[in-house]
């Protein structure tokens, strides 16, 4: 059973992050910056383009038809250039803004880290390899313009990348000061299973490229059955997960591993799960990955992997503002990734046709019951991905 959480007696890692009155002021500025550009600057953007580009362009007889056209169309345009300015820079500044904290606090983080490495009160474990192989697609770049991303380590047991991910990816996604709960993702992949596969239990559950775990713990809510498992190759951030999980009274169960070939037995798992993980990769990577998720699953197991929609499955337009991101957020294999086909790649992983999906679902802690209910008998579409709706694609095993 596990620990309870006020039980255990060491403080949250996260309360450990102590700002100041001028830094999150900063904070809350650069999260509203972000969501000024990627929300309604987005949105003008769109407008400019239908009621004033492309009525002119296609006046001329030369209406864009790709998202590549529309992109070489829109490239110097004054709005754009305004819109990915300050995207960018609000982007880049997400991180920056919790440094300084993080840097006062790191000390204590790790000593707190640290003990409940060694004492693991509610039964989980951290195994980490000092001789582990980083793959250069991670380290190589500070992807989404995290410096350091999740690999980087400055002292010795550092879970500093745990904290600026976290912290820097909660003033990214605007839940400053901190009051929205994480792992909503997780929530909604797992309230759509409930509500579509209604005896299916878990025994044990894997997340890849878990970084600190937040869209790992809801699944044990929703399985408390399951036993969880989170690798990353990243040791700050599994530090961090560790710590959070522990406190929390959650037996997670953390290790450091290529999700490509790990050391887990055939048939292990029964769910496998990702969030915005795969496109982070090569392809080569990503149909590595499929496939030793095939291995990894038992027969009747189920993956489903939180994406990026695939290119066939939104708008040129869509497709155009999507791939923003391979240029100028340091996720080069962005556009490769959504140009494949989902059903296609888990064909080639080894699933049968037959057995994999694709589709978006609603947002499950803001859709409401009755909306869902109507989602699930057809009657109602999903949100778009990312607008109150996630993109998901999977498979299951049959034999």
């Amino acid at each position: 059973m596990a620990a309870r959480a006020e039980d255990i007696a060491t403080p949250n890692i996260d309360e450990l992050f102590r700002p100041t009155h001028d830094e999150r002021a900063r904070q809350s500025f650069v999260s509203m910056l972000r969501k000024h550009a990627i929300i309604d600057l987005r949105a003008a953007v769109r407008r400019h383009y239908e009621s004033e580009v492309a009525p002119a362009l296609r006046a001329r007889g030369a209406e864009p038809a790709t998202w590549r056209d529309i992109e070489r169309v829109m490239e110097p345009d004054p709005l754009h250039r305004l819109y990915s300015t300050l995207r960018y820079n609000a982007q880049e500044m997400c991180y920056l803004s919790v440094q300084p904290a993080i840097e006062r606090a790191l000390p204590e983080m790790i000593d707190l880290a640290r003990d409940l490495a060694t004492h693991n009160p509610a039964g989980g474990t951290l195994r980490l390899n000092p001789q582990f192989e980083i793959p250069r697609y991670l380290h190589a770049l500070d992807v989404h313009l995290a410096p350091g991303w999740v690999t980087a380590e400055h002292t010795e047991d550092d879970v500093a990348q745990g904290a600026v991910v976290g912290f820097g990816g909660k003033v990214f996604t605007g839940q400053h000061p901190y009051r929205k709960r994480p792992g909503v993702v997780a929530e909604s992949i797992a309230h759509w299973i409930q509500r579509t596969r209604p005896g299916f239990t878990p025994r044990r559950i894997l997340d890849l490229g878990t970084t600190a775990g937040k869209n790992l713990l809801p699944y044990k809510s929703a399985f408390p059955q399951s036993e969880a498992h989170g690798i990353d190759c990243g040791a700050p951030v599994l530090r961090y997960g560790h710590a959070l999980a522990e406190h929390e009274g959650i037996a997670v169960h953390f290790s450091q591993q290529n999700a490509e070939r790990t050391d887990f037995p055939d048939g292990h798992f029964d769910l496998i799960v990702s969030s915005f993980f795969l496109h982070e990769i090569p392809l080569k990577a990503t149909r590595n990955v499929l496939r030793e998720c095939h291995r990894l699953l038992s027969p009747g197991g189920l993956m489903v992997h939180m994406e990026l929609p695939d290119a066939s499955s939104v708008s040129e337009y869509d497709n155009f503002f999507w791939n923003w991101d391979t240029h100028n957020n340091n996720e080069p294999f962005y556009t490769n990734y959504r140009e494949q086909d989902p059903l296609r790649l888990c064909e080639e992983a080894g699933f049968l046709p037959a057995d994999a999906f694709k589709l978006t679902i609603p947002d499950a802690a803001s859709f409401g019951e009755e909306r869902y209910a109507r989602f699930l008998k057809g009657e109602l579409p999903a949100p778009p991905h990312g607008s109150g709706g996630w993109f998901i694609f999977g498979a299951e095993r049959r034999g």
